[in-house]
């Protein structure tokens, strides 16, 4: 499992300063056209994909930047032209571009060609936890390093500095967009409510297609009987460090049991940068890995979902879309919160019966699956958290993020009337 922390990053980030600087200065002397540039950090999909197919129908010229073999693949399967991101000539379609459009920072495009371009940070989630200049981890250094407070500034002023870039960073809902001018640095004429575009693919059709699709993204990892619960566990990132959740053989017992029990799959998504042994120490038909290395956007997946198991992370927001019942686990909740920090108390959001192990989530998950009542209760708490973080749910969002940014100055395609 790949691991990565802010202070690992944050420490190439330092060396590779000089290569920033000599991006800045050729974006001083090359001028740019009118191509939209898109990246995202989680392969090819969220809410880049989404805004790119509204681009794209609009008439723009439009380019995906690659990460990978895995991406380039993904994107020619879906019809879409790609380069690698950092290659020579991601370098020059990103010093080039009208417009960069990103969803996890300015590395989804090639870093050294983004100065002084017009950037669409589309981020990829309701902000529960805190993030950016909110968070103690995002200056973080490594640990022993000298003139780490000093360190620490200069990345915090560099941060700032390539947020000012943001031209445009959709919010679902008023709630939301104050966390991320507090994150961002950015004030109310660049944080617009929108909604978010990765999450139009909830509301667009009708439930039977949305399901339809979603099963057929799942039955990439075996057959999914009509007649199947789904259960999704999705953990959050902890900034490197192993999630306290990770199973005992002992509890993957009780877990298979009650797996069994109700006739249920259990999906594990760990996060794309975590760490942690999810599988069970016996082969089991029931458990399943759903990482990002099998499906980059999950999101299309989860109409198929019955319930939802997760600490922190902002799935849990856009469930409520779906009605869907979720169940928090969060053995480290305390902790998290004054390392880490979440924007308002935890049980605004996880309410004040959030289990703390195993064996707590699964009485609940037991309750969820075999009770009607318990089932609809959660179901309605959900929805409730959902309609405070989400505005809109027409499956519009992208359309209002172009509109949106061709309101700021960037012209219609050639030829369009």
């Amino acid at each position: 499992m790949a691991s990565f922390s802010f202070g690992s990053g944050n420490a190439a980030k330092l060396l590779r300063m000089p290569l920033y600087a000599a991006g800045r200065i050729a974006a001083l002397l090359i001028p740019r056209g009118d191509r939209w540039v898109f990246g995202c950090g989680a392969g090819v999909g969220d809410g880049a994909l989404a805004l790119y197919r509204v681009a794209a129908d609009a008439g723009h010229r439009v380019l995906w930047l690659a990460r990978s073999p895995r991406d380039a693949d993904d994107a020619r399967a879906l019809g879409i032209r790609t380069v690698p991101r950092d290659s020579v000539r991601g370098w020059w379609a990103t010093t080039r571009a009208g417009v960069l459009v990103v969803t996890h920072g300015l590395g989804d495009v090639n870093r050294y060609g983004s100065s002084d371009a017009f950037v669409v940070q589309l981020w990829h989630g309701i902000p529960l936890k805190r993030i950016g200049l909110d968070s103690p981890i995002t200056a973080e250094v490594p640990a022993g390093i000298p003139g780490a407070g000093l360190l620490r500034r200069l990345l915090t002023a560099m941060y700032r500095g390539a947020a000012q870039r943001i031209q445009v960073l959709p919010a679902a809902s008023h709630r939301s967009r104050g966390r991320l001018e507090s994150a961002f640095g950015l004030g109310d004429d660049r944080v617009v409510i929108t909604g978010e575009p990765r999450v139009d693919v909830l509301s667009q059709g009708s439930a039977a297609q949305r399901r339809a699709t979603a099963t057929q993204l799942l039955t990439r990892t075996g057959p999914v009987l009509t007649s199947q619960r789904v259960l999704l566990y999705a953990p959050t990132w902890r900034d490197g460090a192993p999630d306290p959740a990770v199973p005992s053989a002992a509890q993957w017992v009780d877990i298979v049991r009650l797996l069994e029990k109700h006739d249920a799959i259990l999906f594990i998504r760990s996060h794309p940068l975590g760490a942690g042994a999810y599988a069970p120490p016996w082969s089991s038909g029931r458990v399943r890995m759903l990482n990002s290395d099998l499906l980059a956007d999950v999101t299309p997946a989860l109409p198929r979902v019955d319930v939802l198991i997760t600490d922190y992370s902002s799935m849990a927001y856009d469930v409520g879309l779906l009605a869907m019942p979720v169940v928090y686990l969060a053995p480290d909740a305390e902790q998290y919160a004054r390392e880490r920090g979440f924007y308002g108390p935890y049980s605004d959001v996880a309410g004040d019966d959030h289990a703390t192990d195993w064996a707590g989530a699964l009485e609940q998950l037991d309750a969820v699956l075999a009770d009607d009542a318990v089932r609809a209760e959660r179901s309605a708490r959900s929805t409730e958290l959902s309609a405070h973080m989400h505005a809109h749910r027409d499956g519009q969002n992208a359309r209002r993020v172009y509109q949106a940014i061709r309101a700021r100055g960037i012209p219609a395609p050639k030829g369009a009337r």
